[in-house]
């Protein structure tokens, strides 16, 4: 029939994670479609807006694996963590990652959402293999099988989830969520200051949730994540302008000279969730859909990446040994290898979150010892720093820049 169409890999999904998957599998001669809610000019690159993301040095080869890199992209070359208040400056115990301790370069890159979408679309254009459906919802599920608005139907051996933390494929899977609300929220901008950042990034601990001041290209710019309590997150993003400028400049300092604000202003309510489980018979889910964790470590989309390497790994090897790659066996290597992970990342920024999220003065002097500490170690520090980068452990394959 004209509306049944079959393909290998259905992606849910057409933000970050899924296009990676789908380059990672048609590299390997998979016939992949990604289905995109979002219609082709939302796509299309947009004017600085300032939401970028911290991409990890294993999530930058993985993306250069796939044929993304290079885009326009800032090292980060040093990263301080410090304690304090705002208005009274950080606290002397600061943790400080330089690049120059790693061997492998820098610890990260932060990359511009606009400049990422652009080289993902560019990228799924290039390779004959990956079919997008651009501007399509879907509205039922069975195993191997999607129908979408436009009446289609997708025929895959395997349907992938990286449609966010509402994924509507793990609910048509019937897969639930489990987790909790930080009572936080993050206000996301960008501002321009005098000083250039140097490639430094910084994470201020506050008792209302941390600050992250991420440096972006050209050196005059830096993105910021600011997680405040809700009743507070609303009260300040309510103000215009000038009056919220004024309440971040006492937080922010006065490190990078006279501040500005230059791009739009955006608000994310916080919460922990997991997925029950990561696969279904002839079902994956992948990133967000999976697992959704605090940003205070910029975590998020590196774990996105690393569960898209896996999977993508897990699915190649069975389909070069003529197993079914929709299958259940199958598809829980793929969990076994990522769940522990996931769930160990997602607890311990909730820990680190509820560690500095309050102003306990026994807390603090603990806290504060404890980076002190860390800084003064120099194994200890290389460590977390390679932790922070993705280089720990045995990587998949992607994460390290190999092809499959």
């Amino acid at each position: 029939m004209e509306n049944e169409q079959k393909t290998e890999v259905v992606i849910v999904g057409g933000g970050l994670n899924g296009p990676a998957l789908a380059l990672a599998l048609a590299q390997a001669g998979l016939r992949v479609t990604v289905v995109d809610a979002r219609a082709p000019q939302d796509r299309a690159e947009v004017g600085f807006d300032g939401r970028a993301y911290a991409l990890a040095l294993a999530s930058q080869r993985l993306l250069q694996a796939v044929g993304v890199w290079p885009v326009t992209a800032q090292p980060i070359l040093q990263v301080v963590a410090s304690d304090g208040r705002a208005g009274e400056g950080a606290s002397p115990f600061a943790l400080q990652f330089d690049a120059a301790e790693m061997e492998d370069g820098p610890m990260g890159f932060m990359v511009e959402d606009r400049h990422l979408y652009a080289g993902f679309l560019a990228a799924m254009a290039a390779q004959p293999l990956i079919t997008l459906l651009s501007g399509q919802t879907v509205v039922a599920q069975e195993a191997g099988q999607v129908t979408l608005a436009s009446g289609a139907v997708l025929h895959a051996q395997l349907v992938v989830g990286c449609d966010g933390r509402a994924s509507g494929t793990a609910l048509r899977a019937g897969i639930g969520r489990q987790g909790w609300s930080y009572g936080q929220t993050a206000l996301v901008t960008a501002v321009h200051h005098q000083r250039p950042h140097g490639g430094a990034a910084h994470q201020f601990f506050m008792p209302g949730g941390p600050l992250a001041i991420l440096p972006l290209a050209g050196g005059h710019h830096s993105s910021i994540v600011w997680s405040e309590q809700d009743s507070a997150a609303a009260r300040l993003a309510a103000l215009d302008d000038a009056a919220f400028l004024a309440e971040l400049r006492p937080r922010f300092g006065d490190y990078l000279g006279e501040i500005t604000l230059a791009g739009a202003r955006f608000s994310y309510p916080l919460s922990l969730s997991l997925a029950d489980s990561y696969v279904a018979p002839r079902l994956a889910l992948v990133g967000d859909s999976a697992h959704g964790v605090h940003p205070l470590a910029g975590q998020g989309l590196n774990l996105g990446l690393r569960d898209v390497a896996a999977l993508a790994e897990v699915v190649v090897q069975a389909h070069r040994r003529g197993e079914d790659i929709g299958a259940l066996d199958v598809l829980q290597r793929y969990q076994s290898w990522r769940r522990f992970d996931t769930t160990a990342m997602a607890l311990g920024m909730d820990g680190i979150n509820r560690l500095f999220s309050n102003d306990n003065p026994l807390l603090r002097g603990l806290r504060d010892l404890g980076l002190g500490l860390v800084n003064a170690a120099p194994a200890l520090r290389r460590g977390f720093m390679r932790q922070a980068a993705g280089l720990n452990g045995a990587p998949p394959k992607l994460m390290t820049g190999q092809a499959l």
